[in-house]
């Protein structure tokens, strides 16, 4: 086995074993890298193959000695298809020898949760472990596992369940999906600066995601009437699992229940379209010094959807 460095001939390839991957994402494919401004990253992704052939990939950047994975994205580490623990060993030490060659000194690896793989395999972090890795971060995430054969609302907290319930019949609250973006950003702006922070997208990245992946973004927009109050942009990692990166509402609006009512809507269009997962996103508290601190309010805020709790977990060595 043998690593090389991506080059853009790579690149109709790389996104094909991405797309056929037991683990990767849309954060992993070239297409995505894409929609960042050209020379605002310096990215060195790596390529490993066996008898000429991908067994294995991994996006990322080299920086002050470490390579680091990801860069520019949500996720990041190795993509392999569905292989034997043996293979996973091979591909581990083979970056290793690789990194340890060209004379840097640690690398770091953040992937998606286990719940991204089509079958879910933990024999990639095992053999990293095994080979001289520890982890260094864990951040919270909740997910909602998706079941055709339950009525959604049943799985709703009581109350949650009875404001639904209520902006369906008493509210003239209606969910559309469409490419509203401009209707969107301006609440995005307002619910990040509350919070004095900017979205991690700007508008022009938005609109740029979108044609470049136009089925892996998809806006469902909240009105009351004709007036847009809120709306979730959901992100569609790969097959399995669809992301909520943003979900927010005029807090004018707040007692519409605006989220609550997305959220629903958001649950059944992914449970009808045969997802496994709706991922609701981390929870920590931005403001702590701690950085795994959890934000108590917002986790329990997401279990009221029935999300349980699922982990991002950082690995990285000393080399």
């Amino acid at each position: 086995m043998e690593i090389i460095k991506y080059t853009e001939e790579w690149k109709e390839k790389w996104d094909e074993f991405i797309l056929a991957s037991n683990n990767g994402t849309m954060f992993h494919l070239q297409k995505f890298f894409d929609y960042h401004t050209p020379g605002k990253f310096h990215f060195d992704h790596l390529i490993f193959l066996e008898d000429g052939k991908m067994v294995a990939l991994l996006p990322g950047a080299i920086k002050n000695g470490v390579y680091e994975s990801p860069i520019g994205a949500s996720y990041g580490s190795i993509v392999t298809k569905d292989v034997r623990f043996a293979t996973a060993m091979e591909i581990v030490s083979t970056l290793k020898d690789y990194c340890k060659q060209i004379g840097l000194n640690e690398i770091i690896l953040t992937s998606a949760p286990m719940v991204y793989e089509r079958h879910q395999n933990q024999n990639l972090d095992f053999a990293m472990l095994w080979q001289g890795f520890s982890y260094s971060l864990h951040y919270i995430s909740s997910a909602i596992k998706l079941n055709p054969y339950t009525d959604i609302l049943e799985r709703f907290a009581p109350t949650t369940r009875r404001n639904v319930r209520k902006t369906i019949s008493d509210f003239k609250l209606r969910v559309e999906i469409n490419d509203r973006y401009d209707e969107f950003y301006p609440i995005l702006l307002e619910n990040k600066s509350r919070h004095n922070v900017k979205p991690t997208h700007s508008y022009e990245d938005l609109l740029k995601l979108k044609e470049l992946l136009p089925d892996n973004l998809k806006l469902f927009m909240v009105y009351l009437e004709d007036k847009p109050i809120g709306g979730s942009l959901m992100f569609v990692a790969n097959k399995t699992v669809a992301v909520c990166f943003y979900n927010m509402l005029y807090y004018q609006y707040e007692k519409y229940k605006p989220i609550q009512r997305v959220m629903y809507e958001v649950v059944k269009h992914y449970t009808e379209a045969g997802f496994e997962y709706v991922d609701i996103g981390v929870s920590q508290d931005t403001k702590a010094e701690n950085p795994m601190t959890p934000s108590m309010s917002l986790i329990d805020f997401k279990e009221k959807f029935d999300a349980k709790t699922i982990m991002r977990n950082t690995l990285h060595i000393k080399l």
